[in-house]
């Protein structure tokens, strides 16, 4: 079975990445739509978004490797 790269390992963190979509969304000023469809946003809103998520999921790895080479 090849996975993709767009496939989650742990199917669980998608409520949590969703989740932050929302908080870096509302952070930037950015209105997601309710109904899930992107296409009346510009693509300079979606990777500002897309930046930031990426962005914070590096800190927070590096955060806990950090953390674990401290033990």
């Amino acid at each position: 079975m090849k996975i993709s790269s767009n496939d989650l390992l742990l199917p669980q963190a998608q409520m949590a990445l969703d989740q932050m979509k929302y908080e870096i969304a509302s952070e930037l000023g950015i209105n997601i739509p309710k109904d899930g469809y992107y296409g009346n946003m510009s693509s300079r809103e979606t990777g500002y978004i897309g930046g930031y998520m990426t962005r914070r999921l590096v800190e927070m790895g590096q955060q806990h490797l950090a953390s674990q080479s401290n033990m």
